[in-house]
């Protein structure tokens, strides 16, 4: 791919992301059980990451709603596979957290067991955001879903949360540290964003890369 089509490539994929996202997003449904997951081809992007890694602020900045996905305070509110759909073009799907060490075992255990349901033989799923706090990098817990994602054949991308936290230079660290090991796996996407719900940093960048999916 020559420069110039690179460049009309990349006005393409911004125009794309703009009008994908200037759609209204709404909820949709909460999903406990795989047999009432929606129906159709409607293309999926899931966001999974632990309890406390800002998904639902994250969430909120990407589809330009204030309250759309409910933020807590508490570890682990979000007990279901939560749909938005944005127009008629795509779903976000928001996925239970996990290292939620405050939740009784057995609530975790059927979180768990939703999440396995929902990542096999989900072909409308495009691909998992995986939300990664940028204060603190992998965690051996975001490891044992990268393993999950790779034996389920899902692609996923590593995408850092609260990148206005960390130092300019231990952010570059971070972001260094985790495309090197998304590269050890097979299903990964080898690019890491960085985001800020706060400032609103590469949420341009991530709705690009759902655009792209789309």
């Amino acid at each position: 791919m020559t420069a110039t089509d690179e460049e009309n490539h990349a006005r393409e994929l911004a125009a794309r992301a703009e009008a994908l996202f200037k759609a209204p997003a709404e909820f949709v449904l909460g999903v406990t059980d795989v047999a009432a997951l929606p129906a159709g081809e409607r293309p999926e992007v899931a966001f999974a990451g632990r309890s406390n890694v800002g998904k639902s602020s994250l969430l909120n900045a990407l589809l330009s709603r204030r309250n759309l996905a409910r933020v807590s305070n508490t570890p682990g509110r979000t007990r279901e596979v939560n749909y938005f759909a944005v127009g008629d073009a795509l779903y976000v799907v928001d996925m239970p957290g996990y290292g939620y060490a405050k939740a009784p075992k057995a609530l975790v255990k059927g979180w768990t067991q939703l999440i396995h349901d929902y990542l096999r033989g989900r072909p409308q799923l495009k691909r998992v955001m995986l939300l990664i706090d940028s204060r603190h990098g992998l965690k051996a817990s975001d490891k044992e879903i990268m393993t999950l994602l790779d034996k389920a054949a899902v692609s996923y991308q590593g995408v850092l949360t609260k990148a206005d936290k960390p130092k300019s230079g231990d952010l570059a660290q971070v972001i260094r540290e985790t495309e090197a090991v998304m590269r050890t796996h097979p299903a990964a996407h080898p690019v890491v964003l960085a985001t800020s719900s706060v400032e609103g940093s590469g949420i341009e960048e991530l709705r690009k890369a759902i655009a792209e999916l789309c």
